[in-house]
C-alpha cells in the first residue's frame, strides 16, 4: 500500500472530503506529506473501484468519502504490517547497541 493509499484510509475512518484529507495528512505527517489534488483524486478513484472507500454525499459541491468494511480490514492489516516492521526495526537498533 502506497503512503496516499494508508493516510486516505486513516482519514476516512471518520466521513471527509478531499481537501479535508489533504489537511489532515499534512497534520499528521507534521507538513511532511503534501498531498497534490491529481494524486489525492486519482487515488480516491481508485480506492472507490476497488471497494475500499464509497461516496457518501455531495455537499457544496464537495464530495464526501468513507471507508467501507473491506477499506477497514485492508487499514487494519496494513497498521499491522507497520507496527511489525516498527518493532524489528526497534529491535535491530537495540542490539546494534548492544555490541
Amino acid at each position: 500500500m502506497t503512503e496516499t493509499g494508508f493516510y486516505i484510509l486513516l482519514c476516512l475512518r471518520e466521513e471527509a472530503h478531499g481537501y479535508s484529507i489533504v489537511k489532515k495528512t499534512e497534520q499528521l505527517t507534521n507538513g511532511e506529506i503534501k498531498l497534490s489534488p491529481g494524486t489525492l483524486y486519482g487515488s480516491l478513484s481508485k480506492m472507490e473501484k476497488d471497494g475500499l472507500i464509497r461516496f457518501v454525499r455531495e455537499e457544496e459541491k464537495r464530495k464526501i468519502y468513507c471507508i467501507t468494511d473491506l477499506g477497514i480490514q485492508v487499514l487494519e492489516l496494513e497498521m499491522k504490517r507497520i507496527e511489525r516492521l516498527y518493532n524489528s526495526m526497534m529491535e535491530a537498533k537495540n542490539e546494534e547497541h548492544k555490541d
